[in-house]
């Protein structure tokens, strides 16, 4: 059985590593909206506003962000890549 313990109750070290999580996820979440807001939606597998609605809603531990950078973008066609000599 896992006990409860207030906020004032936790040594430092694992304040520190709360905030840090939650840093960390809260950066996740926004790199990943920002990406399917300018992203073209031909290169989302899926919707983007089902994509949004997840990485906003779901408290994953960063597990939805890190699932739309892995499978939720598709390559670009090759007609959107530019040829760079």
């Amino acid at each position: 059985m896992v006990t409860r313990r207030r906020w004032s109750e936790l040594s430092d070290s694992s304040r520190r590593l709360i905030i840090a999580g939650a840093v960390f996820e809260g950066v996740l979440k926004i790199a990943a909206l920002a990406d399917i807001k300018h992203r073209p939606a031909d290169q989302i597998r899926g919707s983007k506003s089902g994509w949004a609605t997840a990485v906003v809603l779901v408290n994953s531990a960063g597990a939805v962000p890190l699932a739309y950078f892995l499978f939720g973008r598709s390559t670009p066609d090759a007609r959107h890549v530019r040829n760079h000599p």
